[in-house]
């Protein structure tokens, strides 16, 4: 090695050079060049571990700190509670720091817990057997220890380890069957090919044998270019990980990205952290309190050095402050200022928040266990992948959603057939399954007659032709057994497109056609197949016939054939083809023409040069293609038609009594998604329907069609109302969104008038949708200036990006794959789920904890604002009115499980009645119950019951004595007065506001009472030796001894509940909400019921 190779070696490890080189070179089965090969260099990859853990068991404790910490309440306490260790406070450290602990651990536990599934999962993973070829044999071995260049044996309906180039297949022609539901979400068969220069080794003695390299790309998210020369790779031959083998009984395949680097795990897209609007308003309401807090701090530390600027005040004679002590004022009196601070800190409920975590995280499992939204099909109900958002189901303002495989049941069946104008119906729909009984179509027109015969052969030919069908005599898809029917085996077909299935199975049925492709089958050959893609939208086959005749059958979109059509009768049927598409059913258009041999040769040349291109191999393959399907003659079209699901039109019709605004974003052509949308009822019969499409813009400029569109939905404002309904398409919507500077006279733009538009429009429809087009369109509604809240909802990988982007996103556990349901906030089998999921579980889990919220602010504006008044009558010193542990245990034990329960389980109206009646819904939308006015409400509640509590505790003892012996109460015993007070108070005024009363809260309210009790008799009746004071010995058994304070505590409670229930029954009778004269007649009905029940048992006992 010379010295050039030796600076070169050293440069690419010390300086970092390989990290940027973007091509790797992967030696299969490991066999490295012989020594003395020219600037050979090993090459480092990982290992194929798949990490999606958060933390290890060395760095759990610091990170998760970390990040606990992050939070503003957690970090103000970890401040508050340094404060307290550092200088003199009036109460003890443990009073801030065990509820800290206390938070921190729960919280702690819990995403530990949650870390510890994920270690469990990926260990699941990667301890999985894999084989692998060694030595001409085949070893097992453990996912994670395969390496990069390691040839691995895959199984028939085994999943890829890792990313892989397919080298040889069971299959003679070199090709096999592969499902990429777990990576792109769709469930339907992909065809994938061997290299040609490897297909034959198909042994594992063979493939041993094997001396070659590939070059290919560094690992990047899109792997569509792999080059190895001097044969070109595609991603026809790279099977990725987590896909699954079908319909083939083995491969052979060389790893070529592992682990961290596979498509996969480059592609994971973390989901961005969401929060709920109750969560926001909950920050809001903690700065409001936060500076209520200083404020207090504030005016106690001005009043204190007021009212000690009296040298009689100052301090006694035997304690005289030094002359140094006197110059410190700053420093004395921010360490005052911080003393108050800590006295006045319990205003911020430190415990409301592992409250709402647990509230959020148990909650999560009514949804969980919910019968009505278990599928017997799939054997499966709901999943909650994330339950911070429980409440946003409470609050959603649009819905967006797909259409096939979620409104539509994605299980497509054959209608018609159009042949030279004739329509061709099946005697019987059969669902995926060929059955022996249905046979025959009939045709419902008159008969094609002499000439049309070979066209109808032709047409009939090219369906049973032009496919990527398999058949399969049985599988278990999703845990349900398919190619079953009456328990006997039958032929199950599979194939990469579910409208192929339904044509195929409809060819199935043609007995007379059907005899004679059986017949005249091995004569016909496949010498080509040109398959489908999206851009295209059709795909073409070149077959020989028994004669030698070489036919190139196409079939596909409507759009992308009758361009390419030179003859035939194309306006009947298109107008076949329209008048289908407006009924909803899927429409796909079938050409033929007729090839020589040398036009055969030709076409052969130009496709194999276009696959051996180095450089623009998809643009050459494209511009071959265009070469290729062009001068075609017509023969007909299919029409295939994808059901509703079950109550989907009644599920639609709810949300819009709900309030909900409901936009259907599919890729499906205008005609078709028109018609799904009527059918579903998003659009009715007397809905106006407004159209900004292509064709309009193409008529019209883009600015007129936009003014005409804004000022008819405006004129409603000034005349009868008009239920509107927009259209529009990918296309149009593009120029929309296009940042452009032309302004309008009214100073919008594009995208302000179409938000306009939209706004007075009941359902919108975009249709010709991309799935970056889907989440730019809930992105836009997102940040419009009401800022709705938004719900997604899809089946699809196209559907992943609007689930991710919308407020709350909602995957259908449908038969495109797991992909939406993965990524997905929630998860449901059907689209009917999705009206009890918003309309009862979103509306309890959002009543819920809008009165948690509200009353752990009320019930700590009680507790503290008494300590601040106390203030004022002991000279501003700090003395704590409540014993340290009152004050430690107020949150923690005393007070919160009531709420906690409360916010579990209250029913305020019958489940029944809220699906019955979605106009409920109506009353909780905009997070009406987490108002300012609400927020202020309970605010000045909690201080008027704070100044009771104080000052009638005050002025009724003031003066007077109150045990028999004479002796009068201390300040000690006055505390616990105003703390038994408070306990009672704010727990009495949960029960008055609970309206579902099970044995659990009985036990709970009043257990929480008597525990209060029975702690403060334990507390004060014994001298407890770890204490280094006793200053509640007997102080609750003395007050208690007392009639006076007896009376006093019922008194107060009373007065301090009072206003309360004045205020509800004069806002019932006065100004009754929905909600409320609903729970009238509910309450109503059940004494009625009640009465009944007791007038027939006297009647009996009579």
């Amino acid at each position: 090695m010379d010295l050039s190779s030796i600076r070169k070696l050293i440069t690419r490890y010390c300086t970092g050079e390989e990290s940027w080189v973007d091509s790797r070179t992967v030696y299969i089965g490991q066999k490295e060049p012989p020594p003395g090969t020219e600037a050979y260099i090993p090459q480092r990859f990982p290992d194929n571990r798949i990490v999606s853990s958060k933390y290890t068991f060395w760095n759990f404790i610091p990170k998760n700190l970390f990040e606990q910490f992050r939070r503003i309440a957690n970090f103000y306490f970890l401040i508050i509670f340094l404060v307290q260790l550092i200088i003199d406070t009036p109460t003890s450290p443990t009073t801030s720091g065990l509820p800290l602990f206390f938070v921190i651990t729960v919280t702690a536990i819990k995403q530990g817990y949650e870390d510890w599934i994920r270690h469990k999962a990926d260990n699941a993973i990667n301890q999985c057997p894999v084989h692998i070829i060694q030595h001409g044999k085949v070893v097992r071995k453990q996912s994670q220890k395969l390496r990069v260049g390691d040839i691995v044996q895959v199984k028939e309906n085994e999943t890829f380890p890792c990313d892989l180039i397919l080298l040889s297949t069971s299959r003679e022609d070199g090709t096999c069957f592969v499902t990429t539901a777990s990576l792109d979400g769709e469930s339907s068969h992909k065809t994938y090919y061997a290299v040609q220069d490897t297909k034959a080794f198909n042994t594992a003695e063979e493939v041993d044998t094997l001396h070659a390299t590939i070059e290919c790309e560094q690992p990047q998210p899109d792997l569509r270019k792999h080059i190895n020369k001097p044969s070109p790779l595609g991603s026809e031959n790279l099977l990725l990980r987590g896909a699954t083998l079908k319909n083939t009984e083995y491969i052979h395949a060389v790893a070529i990205y592992t682990g961290m680097e596979t498509k996969m795990a480059l592609n994971y897209q973390s989901k961005s952290q969401k929060r709920s609007a109750v969560e926001k308003s909950m920050n809001a309401y903690l700065i409001v309190y936060l500076c209520i807090l200083i404020s207090k701090a504030l005016i106690n530390t001005v009043l204190k050095y007021a009212w000690q600027a009296n040298p009689n005040r100052d301090e006694p004679w035997y304690n005289q402050k030094t002359e140094t002590e006197r110059q410190r004022h700053l420093i004395r009196a921010f360490t005052d200022f911080l003393a108050f601070m800590v006295l006045f800190n319990y205003i911020i409920p430190v415990s409301m928040y592992v409250t709402v975590e647990m509230q959020k995280f148990l909650g999560s499992y009514f949804i969980l266990w919910d019968d009505d939204m278990f599928d017997e099909e799939l054997g499966e109900g709901p999943l909650v992948n994330t339950s911070d958002l429980n409440e946003e189901l409470g609050q959603v303002e649009y819905v967006f959603t797909d259409k096939t495989g979620t409104l539509t049941e994605n299980n497509m069946e054959l209608r018609e057939c159009c042949v030279d104008g004739h329509v061709y119906v099946p005697h019987a729909i059969c669902n995926g399954q060929i059955l022996p009984g249905a046979t025959g179509m009939d045709m419902i027109d008159s008969s094609p007659g002499v000439d049309g015969k070979e066209r109808e052969e032709l047409f009939f030919r090219a369906l049973c032709l032009c496919h990527t069908v398999q058949v399969k005599e049985e599988e278990t898809v999703d845990g349900i057994k398919r190619g079953i029917h009456q328990g006997k085996s039958t032929s199950f077909y599979i194939s990469s497109s579910p409208d192929e299935v339904a044509l195929v199975e409809g060819m199935k049925r043609q007995d007379a056609y059907c005899t004679y492709m059986h017949s005249h089958g091995p004569t016909i050959i496949y010498t080509l197949v040109l398959n489908f893609d999206s851009v295209r939208r059709r795909m073409s086959v070149i077959v020989r016939s028994s004669s030698g005749d070489y036919y190139l059958f196409c079939k596909g979109a409507d759009s992308s054939v009758f361009p390419r059509v030179v003859s035939g009768k194309v306006e009947q049927v298109r107008a076949r083809v329209e008048h289908n598409a407006v009924e909803g059913l899927r429409t796909l258009c079938v050409a033929y023409k007729k090839l020589t041999h040398e036009e055969y040769e030709e076409t052969c040349h130009l496709l194999n040069r276009a696959k051996l291109a180095l450089q623009d191999r998809d643009k050459k393959l494209a511009e071959a293609y265009d070469v290729i399907e062009k001068d075609f003659i017509l023969l007909g079209a299919t029409a295939v038609e994808d059901r509703l699901q079950d109550k989907a039109a009644d599920t639609i019709e709810s949300l819009h009594k709900a309030g909900m605004k409901v936009w259907v974003l599919t890729g499906d052509k205008m005609e078709t998604a028109a018609a799904t949308c009527y059918a579903s009822k998003l659009f009715h019969r007397n809905t106006q329907i407004l159209e900004l499409t292509t064709k309009r813009t193409e008529e019209q400029s883009l600015h007129d069609v936009l003014f005409d569109l804004s000022r008819t939905v405006l004129r409603q404002l000034s005349g009868d109302y008009q239920d509107y309904g927009l259209i529009i398409d990918g296309a149009t919507l593009s120029a929309v969104l296009k940042p452009t500077q032309e302004v309008t006279s009214n100073g919008g733009n594009y995208k302000e008038i179409f938000l306009e538009i939209c706004r007075n429009c009941s359902a919108v429809l975009c249709c010709r949708m991309a799935p970056l087009q889907k989440a730019q369109i809930v992105k836009m509604i997102k940040a419009s200036k009401e800022r709705p809240i938004t719900l997604a909802i899809g089946d699809g990988a196209n559907d992943v990006s609007m689930i991710l982007e919308a407020h709350v996103g909602i995957g259908i556990m449908g038969k495109e794959g797991r992909q939406a349901a993965r990524n997905s906030d929630y998860a449901i089998t059907k689209f009917k789920h999705l009206k009890k999921m918003l309309l009862v579980h979103g509306h309890y889990y959002y009543i819920r904890i809008a009165e948690l919220v509200q009353y752990f602010f009320y019930k700590n504006v009680c507790f503290i604002f008494p300590q601040f008044l106390y203030q004022f009558f002991c000279g501003f010193s700090q003395q704590p009115l409540y014993d340290t542990a009152y004050l430690t245990l107020y949150n923690i034990s005393f007070t919160s499980l009531p709420i906690l329960l409360y916010s579990l389980m209250e029913q305020h109206i019958n489940m029944d009645i809220l699906k019955r009646d979605p106009t409920l819904y109506r009353d909780i939308a905009k997070n009406s119950l987490l108002r300012w006015p609400t927020f202020i409400y309970w605010t000045f509640l909690g201080v008027f019951d704070a100044v009771v509590f104080f000052f009638g505790a005050f002025f009724l003892f003031d003066n007077t004595t109150f045990t028999s012996n004479g002796q009068m109460f201390g300040n000690w015993t006055f505390g616990t007065l105003v703390f038994t007070v408070l306990v009672f108070t704010v727990t009495l005024k949960l029960a008055l506001d609970t309206h579902y009363w099970t044995w659990i809260n009985h036990f709970v309210i009043w257990g929480s009472l008597l525990f209060y009790v029975i702690f403060s008799l334990l507390w004060g009746g014994i001298i407890w030796p770890f204490l280094n004071y006793q200053r509640m010995y007997y102080v609750f058994m003395q007050m208690l001894s007392s009639g006076p304070a007896w009376l006093s505590i019922i008194l107060l409670i009373i007065v301090s509940l009072l206003p309360d229930v004045v205020k509800k029954v004069l806002c019932r009778a006065l100004w009754p909400t929905t909600t409320e004269r609903i729970q009238v007649r509910q309450h109503s009905a059940h004494y009625l019921h009640m009465h009944r029940d007791e007038s027939s048992s006297h009647v009996i006992s009579i």
